[in-house]
């Protein structure tokens, strides 16, 4: 490896910097200065003993009936103290009352997890629900709350306007760190690197996978593209002539390449001809920070530090003249980064504000009317939509630099994901997309298991064709 940082670590060995790709050593995190880390090794935290503290006897007070404990030591106390002899009948009575209000408890404390509610084997055939069917709830899913792996990711820029993180539909993770782009493989854990560019072209600016999940993009801050084939590791082409300084956003549509400047315009390449540039939008008045295509191909979303979002249709795109935009959406108050179509409304598109603004907007991209803002205290830094649930998350910066998992349409939060110790500038969605990578200015790269397993899918219902549809001719 060319570039390795030298950081607060503890006294490890350095890296086989002859090798590609690298070694699997893992790197203990810890804060000594002067030694050296390597990029996407994997982190490992000290634990304590487990066998230490085991003379302790600590009650759970997750598991624990607060009220019940109150009224254990005063009242029911005092009934045990003053009662009295009584009828049969009153006896019975009294210990039903007590056993349907589950009060026949005699321990406080509870040192345990309460146990699993019991599951009905054999249901009764005379039950109300059979009676009465309804639609089962489904059971409320566990997030983990800590990442799932941890990984250094050194010389990882801090900067709130490039798009340095992405993961292909292979199965591969592509990082920019510094002026290298890493490939890591998460059907093995292997990290190779692809290409990394001379100081006076880098840093990299943008990395962004095409559909095949085999070709990647990576734009530069000297204002080139370059396109990569990852299986051979071999330069195809580059890109020249689209902006006039860096690149810091992309995003495939086919064969069609839309890059994003600081200069502010949005161009579309198509990479299979020479002349590569076809169409050109302008709109933004600063930098382009935030490009997506929406599913179909139809239309795509622009952010840019001006805190304009603009929606452009390809329908309308000329390659005469400059394509003027369907909608100009003006709410957001500071830059807008973060941008996610819906995968399961083609015309709903999420957006969020930076630092000044701190909220999540949704857009009905045929009408240009905001449907909803949420206020989340915090800059908004990426955007993810679940590909199996209505939920969304977002990643953001001070105070907390959190992942937030929201409901959809409901906006209530599910889940804080908290880990980071600076602003969660970067996410990544699995191809299953059960599995989200966030990239933060703490120079590590982290894997959440946030949105689940998907359900096992349902045998599609058989549809009921037409009359006579197998007959090309009625006679």
């Amino acid at each position: 490896m060319t570039r390795l940082r030298q950081i607060k670590v503890r006294a490890i060995s350095l890296c086989d910097t002859t090798t590609r790709p690298m070694s699997g050593s893992l790197n203990s995190y810890s804060n000594l200065k002067g030694q050296s880390r390597c990029p996407l090794q994997e982190q490992l935290l000290q634990r304590k003993n487990s066998k230490e503290n085991m003379d302790r006897f600590i009650p759970n007070r997750s598991a624990m009936d607060f009220d019940y404990a109150h009224y254990m030591l005063t009242d029911g106390r005092k009934i045990k103290e003053n009662q009295t002899v009584c009828s049969p009948a009153r006896e019975a009575y009294r210990k039903q009352l007590a056993e349907t209000l589950n009060m026949n408890r005699t321990r406080i404390l509870a040192f345990k997890n309460k146990p699993p509610a019991p599951v009905e084997l054999f249901p009764s055939e005379h039950s109300t629900a059979s009676a009465h069917p309804t639609k089962s709830s489904k059971p409320r899913r566990h997030i983990p709350q800590s990442s799932e792996r941890t990984l250094d990711a050194p010389d990882l820029v801090d900067d709130f306007y490039l798009n340095l993180l992405d993961w292909g539909s292979s199965n591969v993770l592509a990082i920019a760190l510094g002026n290298t782009v890493y490939l890591w493989d998460a059907s093995d854990s292997s990290t190779s690197e692809l290409v990394t560019v001379d100081d006076e072209n880098g840093p990299v600016t943008s990395v962004s996978w095409a559909p095949d999940g085999r070709h990647i993009a990576i734009g530069l801050n000297n204002s080139e593209v370059q396109l990569w084939d990852s299986a051979s590791n071999r330069q195809l082409r580059t890109l020249r002539g689209c902006h006039r300084s860096r690149v810091g956003s992309m995003a495939w549509n086919n064969h069609i390449l839309t890059t994003g400047g600081m200069d502010g315009q949005i161009v579309n390449n198509d990479v299979r001809i020479r002349s590569h540039i076809v169409e050109t939008y302008r709109g933004h008045q600063q930098e382009v920070c935030g490009l997506k295509w929406s599913a179909s191909g139809q239309q795509l979303a622009s952010g840019g530090n001006d805190n304009v979002v603009h929606i452009w249709d390809r329908s309308m795109a000329s390659s005469n003249s400059p394509t003027q935009w369907l909608h100009r959406l003006e709410e957001h108050t500071s830059a807008v980064k973060a941008l996610a179509w819906c995968p399961f409304q083609s015309n709903l598109l999420a957006t969020g504000g930076g630092g000044g603004d701190r909220t999540i907007k949704f857009w009905n991209t045929h009408t240009g009317a905001c449907l909803n803002s949420v206020d989340t205290g915090s800059q908004v830094c990426s955007l993810l939509w679940s590909k199996n649930e209505r939920e969304l998350l977002s990643s953001h910066g001070f105070t907390q630099n959190q992942l937030t998992l929201w409901k959809y349409p409901s906006m209530v939060k599910m889940a804080e994901l908290t880990g980071h110790t600076s602003r969660v500038l970067y996410m990544a969605q699995s191809p299953d997309g059960c599995t989200v990578a966030s990239a933060a200015g703490d120079e590590t790269l982290r894997f959440w298991n946030v949105f689940g397993v998907p359900e096992v899918a349902k045998t599609a219902p058989k549809v009921n064709s037409e009359p006579f549809s197998h007959l090309n001719r009625i006679r």
